[in-house]
Protein backbone atom coordinates (compact mmCIF):
# COMPACT_ATOMS: atom_id res chain seq x y z
CA UNK A 1 0.00 0.00 0.00
CA UNK A 2 1.29 3.83 -1.18
CA UNK A 3 2.24 5.94 2.34
CA UNK A 4 0.37 9.13 2.15
CA UNK A 5 3.29 11.99 1.14
CA UNK A 6 5.35 13.39 4.32
CA UNK A 7 4.68 9.84 6.75
CA UNK A 8 8.51 10.02 6.59
CA UNK A 9 8.57 12.55 9.03
CA UNK A 10 5.39 12.04 11.22
CA UNK A 11 6.57 11.43 14.77
CA UNK A 12 5.50 7.58 16.38
CA UNK A 13 6.05 5.20 19.22
CA UNK A 14 6.15 1.68 19.03
CA UNK A 15 3.73 -0.27 21.05
CA UNK A 16 3.68 -3.80 21.88
CA UNK A 17 0.84 -6.28 23.51
CA UNK A 18 0.08 -6.43 26.93
CA UNK A 19 0.65 -9.82 29.31
CA UNK A 20 -2.21 -11.03 31.40
CA UNK A 21 -0.40 -9.45 34.61
CA UNK A 22 -0.20 -6.12 33.12
CA UNK A 23 -3.80 -5.54 31.86
CA UNK A 24 -4.88 -7.27 35.16
CA UNK A 25 -3.15 -4.39 37.07
CA UNK A 26 -4.05 -1.81 35.14
CA UNK A 27 -7.82 -2.33 35.28
CA UNK A 28 -7.86 -3.02 38.75
CA UNK A 29 -6.44 0.66 38.98
CA UNK A 30 -8.22 2.08 36.53
CA UNK A 31 -11.55 3.29 37.10
CA UNK A 32 -13.66 4.50 34.23
CA UNK A 33 -13.45 4.03 30.36
CA UNK A 34 -15.81 3.53 27.12
CA UNK A 35 -18.68 0.99 26.53
CA UNK A 36 -19.16 0.86 22.98
CA UNK A 37 -22.59 -1.12 21.84
CA UNK A 38 -24.82 -1.80 18.61
CA UNK A 39 -28.39 -2.36 17.34
CA UNK A 40 -28.02 -3.69 13.99
CA UNK A 41 -26.11 -0.55 11.74
CA UNK A 42 -26.47 1.76 14.59
CA UNK A 43 -23.66 2.54 16.98
CA UNK A 44 -23.52 3.85 20.41
CA UNK A 45 -20.69 4.58 23.18
CA UNK A 46 -20.99 6.08 26.41
CA UNK A 47 -17.88 6.65 29.11
CA UNK A 48 -18.92 4.41 32.43
CA UNK A 49 -17.27 3.47 35.98
CA UNK A 50 -16.20 0.15 36.12
CA UNK A 51 -14.69 -2.44 38.93
CA UNK A 52 -12.43 -5.30 38.24
CA UNK A 53 -11.58 -7.42 40.58
CA UNK A 54 -9.48 -9.94 38.76
CA UNK A 55 -12.80 -12.30 38.09
CA UNK A 56 -15.53 -10.40 36.95
CA UNK A 57 -15.63 -6.56 35.04
CA UNK A 58 -18.67 -4.95 36.44
CA UNK A 59 -20.39 -1.51 34.99
CA UNK A 60 -22.58 0.70 36.95
CA UNK A 61 -25.53 1.87 35.08
CA UNK A 62 -27.82 4.53 35.57
CA UNK A 63 -31.36 3.10 35.70
CA UNK A 64 -33.62 5.98 34.98
CA UNK A 65 -31.83 5.48 31.20
CA UNK A 66 -33.65 1.99 30.79
CA UNK A 67 -36.16 3.66 28.51
CA UNK A 68 -34.06 5.72 26.79
CA UNK A 69 -31.50 5.35 23.88
CA UNK A 70 -28.31 3.98 26.46
CA UNK A 71 -31.33 1.35 27.71
CA UNK A 72 -32.08 0.79 23.65
CA UNK A 73 -28.19 0.11 23.14
CA UNK A 74 -27.85 -2.73 25.91
CA UNK A 75 -30.88 -4.41 25.27
CA UNK A 76 -29.97 -4.95 21.55
CA UNK A 77 -26.37 -5.30 21.63
CA UNK A 78 -24.84 -9.31 21.31
CA UNK A 79 -21.38 -8.06 22.25
CA UNK A 80 -19.89 -4.71 23.58
CA UNK A 81 -16.94 -3.88 23.86
CA UNK A 82 -15.55 -1.42 26.62
CA UNK A 83 -12.22 0.39 26.15
CA UNK A 84 -10.03 1.84 28.78
CA UNK A 85 -6.79 4.00 28.33
CA UNK A 86 -4.45 6.54 29.15
CA UNK A 87 -1.51 8.22 26.46
CA UNK A 88 0.64 11.33 26.95
CA UNK A 89 3.74 12.37 24.55
CA UNK A 90 5.55 9.38 24.96
CA UNK A 91 3.38 6.52 26.82
CA UNK A 92 0.19 4.80 26.36
CA UNK A 93 -1.55 2.19 27.34
CA UNK A 94 -4.78 0.73 26.39
CA UNK A 95 -7.39 -2.22 26.89
CA UNK A 96 -10.37 -3.45 24.94
CA UNK A 97 -12.62 -5.69 26.43
CA UNK A 98 -15.01 -7.89 23.99
CA UNK A 99 -18.12 -9.79 25.46
CA UNK A 100 -21.75 -10.41 26.34
CA UNK A 101 -23.26 -7.98 28.60
CA UNK A 102 -25.73 -9.21 31.66
CA UNK A 103 -27.68 -7.10 33.73
CA UNK A 104 -27.18 -8.18 37.78
CA UNK A 105 -30.49 -8.51 39.36
CA UNK A 106 -28.91 -8.18 42.76
CA UNK A 107 -29.58 -5.90 44.86
CA UNK A 108 -27.02 -3.01 45.19
CA UNK A 109 -26.80 -0.95 48.25
CA UNK A 110 -25.17 2.41 48.45
CA UNK A 111 -22.16 0.79 50.41
CA UNK A 112 -21.22 -1.09 47.49
CA UNK A 113 -21.80 1.25 44.93
CA UNK A 114 -19.42 3.69 47.03
CA UNK A 115 -17.16 0.96 48.01
CA UNK A 116 -16.35 -0.39 44.09
CA UNK A 117 -16.71 2.38 41.96
CA UNK A 118 -15.61 6.49 41.46
CA UNK A 119 -18.78 9.12 42.48
CA UNK A 120 -21.12 9.35 39.48
CA UNK A 121 -21.33 11.97 37.64
CA UNK A 122 -24.85 13.29 37.97
CA UNK A 123 -26.17 15.69 34.61
CA UNK A 124 -29.36 17.99 34.90
CA UNK A 125 -31.41 15.23 36.79
CA UNK A 126 -31.92 15.40 40.83
CA UNK A 127 -30.23 12.97 42.79
CA UNK A 128 -33.75 11.03 43.66
CA UNK A 129 -34.46 10.01 40.07
CA UNK A 130 -30.45 8.69 39.76
CA UNK A 131 -30.97 4.67 40.18
CA UNK A 132 -28.16 2.19 39.22
CA UNK A 133 -28.16 -1.09 37.51
CA UNK A 134 -24.77 -3.35 37.51
CA UNK A 135 -24.05 -5.60 34.39
CA UNK A 136 -21.30 -7.72 34.03
CA UNK A 137 -19.02 -7.67 30.86
CA UNK A 138 -17.80 -11.53 30.32
CA UNK A 139 -14.05 -10.94 29.58
CA UNK A 140 -14.37 -13.63 26.35
CA UNK A 141 -11.50 -11.86 24.70
CA UNK A 142 -8.89 -9.09 26.25
CA UNK A 143 -6.14 -7.02 24.59
CA UNK A 144 -4.00 -4.89 25.66
CA UNK A 145 -1.27 -2.73 24.19
CA UNK A 146 1.64 -0.33 25.40
CA UNK A 147 4.19 1.60 24.30
CA UNK A 148 7.86 0.24 24.35
CA UNK A 149 11.13 1.65 24.60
Amino acid sequence: MPRSPGMDHVEYVYTAGMDRSDIDARLRAGEHGVLGLADGNDAYAVPLSYDYDGDRFLLRVSAHDDDGEKGRFLSATDTATFVCHAASTHESWSIQIRGPLRRLDDDVDEATLNERFQPFRLFDEPVEAVEFVVYELEMATVAGRSTVE
